[in-house]
């Protein structure tokens, strides 16, 4: 058994009580928690889950001190129940344990296929292969997905997509049938979809359509006033454009809603009742931005009539962009029954960023047009994308965007549209033209970025307070660090949060540690390269030469002095930074590095010859030498025959304080 354990072929299956099966001989596994194991294995099958997602499964954030321990138990367990003695099935890894799955073993992994399978085949047209493939996923549901398993983390982070993969399933097969003239076939089951999930207005729609065409005129139309009236109380909204235009139909008496001719509906039929939900899943444990949230809700009670509201969240790499804005859109999704469009428009990543020809072709598709229909100029495209937006509600979220022409091509043109924008630039033309709202997004509160650890981490976090404060000192507060120190701390389950602490104290050591198990797009060197690279040479030198100024702020002045141009250049480059996002305001006319963009700037000055570092730092030095001394004269005029003359520049930057001018000398941050 042992040899022959990874060629022996299992079925599992979730999607109803958990099963497991091998040659049609059900295989027992332990009701409790080593189904809890199991199930967490089997979600991320092929995939390595960390012994501290595992506890996090079994007991929450709080573990027991054996936390380590049982979960091995349980996995020995699950091992001898799997005749996995090799361990080629169960495999043991640095961070956790992996589960191999081969392809058709897992009912999860066999619905996602048949539906993505059941879709190409709707998008050719071929609806009786489509409704097939449909009906075989939903077959694959042997009632609630999980249903013996008690783990409070795969309830919540689990069972929401297993569910809208059902009925993603159940509103495709639903339209196929229309589509071939099936109507009297689903009636009946639309009639229970629309009870059990009544603020999903494409079952409504689904319902009006096929009462209509089954000669049911005046059913078709209480339909509809049931709708509305449920969504006027549940949620204050009238129905979205896919419902009323519906309505409209029915009123006029429209032949192709009533005589069973879907199946002939042409392309201009399938754009209007796309109904796209294309936002990534919510990230687990988001912590600290109920401020933020209430100030993207608060928007939407702020457009007037016939206004597109427009909202760009700019902020630093790892600054937790999109997560603010995926979580919100999660939120108001209610509000958008037109449905939520998503792209990543890469402006940062190291690959090339989309052209906005490109995210438009894939929202046209997503609206429902045929490939072969989608015009081929950017112009044309985006007339036809703003035609299929108007009078919808919709949410379109424009996500890691370069900049603004990037985006202006992809902004809806229609009230009743919200736009979404992160970037890490600023995006100071779509605010003056186009009239966004822009939300700058800062590092955590300390508050709030202890909590995160406190929740990511689990008991070792909340027995000591001071090292998780120390540890989120050490991560800037940056979500993106915080993560990844926190899945640091979760892959040494015996080590103390104190441990970690001493391991960041040294700054460049403390970015060799956060990446993230090697990956290079959350790695947080790579993520704060992305934002470099897009630097000019003269921005590119003054952000590496920052790194040796010694105070918690800096302005213009000393940013000559360090690189040796004149004060009006170096403002000039400061606004370039603060435009990235690669420095930050540090108090009244002054700017600051959070501590890991001060410890990647250091490592990359390093790359400069000792001479022009040494010369930076003594023009820094002479520079502040020379305000010190202006400084006193002005505060101590009479002991200015005391006073040491301060020494000439090696090289005075334009517009610097010169000795003996007091009066130019600006506020100092703090001490040289």
């Amino acid at each position: 058994m042992a040899a022959g354990s990874a060629q022996r072929l299992f079925e599992y299956r979730l999607l109803g009580p958990l099963e497991v099966r091998s040659g049609g001989i059900q295989v027992p596994v332990q009701r409790g928690s080593q189904r809890a194991v199991l199930a967490a294995l089997l979600l991320k099958s092929n995939q390595v889950v960390p012994i501290g997602e595992l506890a996090e499964v079994l007991w929450g954030t709080a573990w027991p001190p054996s936390a380590q321990v049982t979960v091995q138990n349980y996995v020995k367990r699950l091992r001898l129940a799997l005749g996995d003695a090799d361990h080629s099935r169960i495999s043991t890894r640095p961070r956790g344990y992996l589960i191999k799955v081969q392809p058709g073993e897992l009912d999860v992994s066999r619905l996602e296929t048949l539906l993505a399978t059941a879709r190409t085949a709707a998008d050719r047209g071929d609806w009786a292969a489509a409704s097939a493939q449909a009906e075989q996923a939903l077959g694959l549901y042997r009632g609630e997905p999980l249903a013996d398993v008690e783990s409070e983390l795969l309830t919540q982070r689990d069972l929401p997509r297993l569910a809208e993969l059902r009925l993603a399933a159940a509103e495709l097969r639903a339209e196929c049938e229309l589509r071939l003239g099936r109507q009297q076939a689903v009636i009946s089951d639309l009639r229970q979809l629309v009870a059990g999930h009544p603020l999903r207005e494409r079952f409504h729609a689904l319902l009006m359509q096929a009462l209509s065409m089954d000669g049911r005129q005046a059913e078709a139309l209480a339909a509809y006033q049931q709708a509305r009236q449920l969504l006027v109380a549940e949620l204050g909204t009238e129905p979205g454009s896919e419902l009323r235009e519906l309505h409209q139909r029915l009123l006029a008496g429209d032949p192709q809603v009533g005589a069973g001719q879907q199946a002939a509906a042409g392309p201009g039929t399938a754009s209007q009742r796309a109904v796209p939900r294309q936002l990534p899943a919510l990230v687990r444990q988001f912590a600290g931005r109920d401020a933020e949230l209430g100030w993207l809700t608060a928007l939407l009670g702020q457009a007037g009539p016939g206004t597109v509201l427009i909202s760009a969240i700019a902020g630093t790499a790892g600054v937790g962009k999109t997560a603010l804005a995926v979580h919100w859109g999660h939120q108001v999704a209610g509000q958008f029954p037109d449905g939520q469009l998503y792209v990543n428009l890469r402006g940062y990543d190291p690959d090339q960023p989309v052209p906005a020809a490109d995210a438009l072709a894939g929202f046209l598709r997503a609206l429902g047009v045929p490939g072969q229909d989608i015009p081929p100029g950017l112009d044309e495209r985006a007339a036809q994308y703003r035609s299929l937006l108007a009078d919808r509600r919709m949410l379109v979220l424009l996500d890691n965007a370069a900049g603004v022409e990037q985006v202006r091509p992809l902004l809806p043109g229609s009230a009743g549209a919200v736009a979404l924008v992160t970037s890490r630039d600023t995006l100071a033309g779509l605010v003056a033209r186009d009239g966004a709202r822009r939300l700058d997004l800062d590092l955590l509160p300390a508050a709030a970025a202890a909590d995160l650890l406190r929740a990511l981490i689990g008991g070792r976090a909340e027995a000591d307070p001071a090292a998780t404060a120390a540890l989120a000192a050490q991560c800037a507060r940056l979500p993106l660090a915080l993560r990844i120190a926190a899945e640091l701390a979760v892959s040494r389950p015996t080590a103390a949060v104190t441990d970690l602490v001493a391991e960041l104290a040294d700054e460049q050591r403390r970015l060799d540690l956060l990446t993230a198990g090697g990956d290079p797009r959350t790695a947080v060197r790579t993520v704060f390269s992305w934002s470099f690279r897009h630097l000019d040479a003269q921005a590119a030198r003054m952000f590496r030469l920052l790194s040796l100024h010694v105070g918690e702020g800096f302005d213009g002045y000393a940013c000559a002095a360090l690189a040796g141009i004149t004060v009006d250049q170096a403002r000039a480059v400061l606004d370039q930074l603060a435009a990235a996002h690669l420095v930050q305001p540090a108090g009244p006319a002054h700017l600051g590095m959070h501590d890991v963009l001060r410890a990647y700037a250091r490592e990359l000055v390093a790359g400069e010859s000792a001479a022009d570092r040494r010369a930076a730092t003594t023009r820094l030095l002479r520079y502040y030498l020379d305000a010190a001394c202006a400084a006193a004269a002005l505060l101590f005029p009479f002991d200015a025959g005391r006073l040491p003359a301060p020494p000439p520049y090696a090289t005075q930057p334009a517009g610097a304080p010169p000795a003996g001018a007091p009066v130019s000398v600006p506020p100092m941050a703090g001490p040289a």
